[in-house]
């Protein structure tokens, strides 16, 4: 049975990926590079600090990843607050009450940083459904790392057999299945080109997974 699931939380929960695709590319013109399109979209679901330590190994940048990341986190807190595009993903709201009004423990496991994840949840009102929040920045290591998904459950207090992620990227799908938890990917429409491949479901509505619709292999 499901007793838990596992949730990202940009591009699952939160329809950030434009707004972090803003502050990336402001923070690249400020540092002076130009990045392909397919390096960029590689970053995607990985931590904000290991993507600058690959930025400045590649661009051999005269700085310390910690200035990229705190240009860009700058970018993006200016943006979070004043951006008025910035909203929940369609129909996931719906999907979290439902869970939680049928008792499924819910942990957010995100790579994000958690003074932006406190951020989200406070002016989305979303904690009261959270059992536990984790950021893969506070860890030793980054998705496609199992590590945050291990921990995640282990919060759940459930087995990893009792639970499911739900992702949209190709490092997160890829920590998922590390970890042995089942994975729902979702398609989510600012997500380009990411690999579904090793993902158990591949979903393009939460309507798919809805409480009554959960997959069969959690109904024995």
């Amino acid at each position: 049975m499901l007793k838990a699931v596992l949730f990202d939380m940009d591009g699952v929960i939160i329809d950030s990926e434009p707004l972090h695709q803003k502050a990336y590319h402001g923070m690249f013109k400020e540092v002076g590079i130009q990045v392909p399109a397919t390096l960029y979209e590689s970053f995607t679901g990985q931590a904000t600090l290991n993507i600058c330590k690959q930025l400045v190994q590649y661009f051999k940048l005269n700085r310390a990843p910690e200035e990229l990341v705190n240009i860009k986190r700058g970018i993006f807190k200016n943006l979070f607050f004043n951006d008025p595009e910035l909203d929940l993903i369609t129909g996931v709201r719906e999907l979290i009450q439902e869970y939680h009004s049928n008792s499924i423990t819910m942990v957010l496991a995100s790579s994000a940083s958690m003074p932006n994840i406190n951020n989200v949840f406070t002016k989305f009102d979303l904690d009261p459904y959270f059992t536990a929040k984790l950021s893969g920045a506070d860890l030793k290591a980054s998705k496609p790392h199992p590590e945050i998904f291990i921990k995640a459950a282990e919060a759940s207090g459930f087995s990893r057999e009792e639970c499911m992620v739900i992702e949209d990227s190709t490092n997160g799908i890829k920590a998922a299945h590390a970890a042995g938890i089942y994975c729902t990917a979702f398609k989510s429409p600012h997500s380009k080109n990411q690999d579904y491949s090793l993902a158990n479901k591949v979903i393009s509505s939460f309507e798919e997974i809805r409480y009554n619709a959960i997959p069969s292999f959690f109904q024995s």
